[in-house]
C-alpha cells in the first residue's frame, strides 16, 4: 500500500507541530501548511529544524482565507506528492475584543480563517477521498467552542461552527470510507500560551481541576488515534481534551 499523505493546516505552530510529528513518526508522508504572512524563509527554517531532529516533513504555503490559494495548494500536492487521504484542519486566529467593541473585519477575519478554511480546503480534499474509499477528517475547535468565553463571540462562533460541520459532513460520507471528526482542546502549552503575563495564566490554571495545561503532544496523540484504522468506527464525534474545564 502506498504511504497515506496527510495534510496539516497550521502545521507549523505549536499544536502543528507536534501533529506534524506525530504523524511522521506513525509512517504518514505530512505535509504542514503555513501561512506565516507569506515569510516563506521562517517555514523553511521551520522545516530544517524538523529535518535535523529527525522528522522529514514538506512543507506547502497557503493563505486561508483566500480560495483560489487553497485551491493550489491543494493541487501542489495532489500533483507532486499524491492524493490527500488525511486533513486536519488546525490553523486558526484570535482576534478577541468584547462584542460591542468589537469591528466586523475582527468577526470576518477569525470566521474566514477558522472556519471558512475548513470548508475550503475539505472541499478540495473530500472529493478524492470519497473516490478513494478512504478518508479521515480532524477539526480542531477549543474548549471555547464548546462552553463560550467573554471577548470571544468571533472565536467561539468559528469553532462551535466546526462541530456542526463534522457531524453533517459525516453523515454525508459515512458509507465511502471517510471519518469526520473534532477534537477540542483545552489551554495547550504551546509559546502563544505561555508568553502571556504570569497572574493571567494562574487565573487560567485556577479553571482547569488537573491543575496543569495541556501538551500539544497529547492533542497529537488523539488526532494519530482518530486517524488510525482502530478507529474506522469513529465519525461525528467530538473529543475534548482540556483537563476538566469543560465536561457535557
Amino acid at each position: 500500500m502506498n504511504q497515506r499523505v496527510a495534510l496539516v493546516t497550521g502545521g507549523t505552530g505549536g499544536i502543528g507541530t507536534a501533529i506534524s510529528r506525530r504523524l511522521t513518526q506513525e509512517g504518514y508522508r505530512v505535509v504542514a501548511g503555513y501561512f506565516n504572512r507569506g515569510n516563506h524563509e521562517k517555514a523553511q527554517l521551520w522545516q530544517l529544524q524538523q529535518r535535523e531532529a529527525g522528522f522529514l516533513i514538506d512543507i506547502s504555503y497557503a493563505d486561508l482565507k483566500d480560495p483560489e490559494s487553497c485551491l493550489a495548494c491543494y493541487l501542489n500536492i495532489r500533483e507532486t506528492i499524491g492524493p490527500v487521504d488525511i486533513l486536519v484542519n488546525n490553523a486558526g486566529i484570535t482576534q478577541d475584543s468584547s462584542f460591542k467593541k468589537m469591528t466586523f473585519d475582527q468577526w470576518q477575519t477569525v470566521m474566514d480563517t477558522n472556519l471558512t478554511s475548513v470548508f475550503t480546503m475539505t472541499q478540495r480534499v473530500v472529493q478524492d477521498m470519497v473516490e478513494r474509499s478512504f478518508g479521515r477528517i480532524i477539526n480542531i475547535s477549543s474548549v471555547n467552542g464548546l462552553r463560550g468565553r467573554f471577548g470571544q463571540t468571533n472565536y467561539a462562533a468559528a469553532k462551535a461552527g466546526m462541530h456542526g460541520f463534522s457531524k453533517s459532513l459525516a453523515f454525508e460520507v459515512a458509507r465511502k470510507g471517510v471519518t469526520v471528526n473534532t477534537i477540542s482542546p483545552g489551554y495547550i502549552a504551546t509559546d502563544m500560551i505561555m508568553s502571556v503575563p504570569e497572574e493571567v495564566r494562574n487565573k487560567i490554571l485556577a479553571e482547569i481541576p488537573m491543575g496543569r495545561f495541556g501538551e500539544a503532544e497529547e492533542v497529537a496523540a488523539a488526532v494519530a488515534f482518530l486517524v488510525s484504522n482502530d478507529a474506522a468506527y469513529i465519525t461525528g464525534a467530538n473529543l475534548s481534551i482540556n483537563g476538566g474545564q469543560h465536561t457535557y
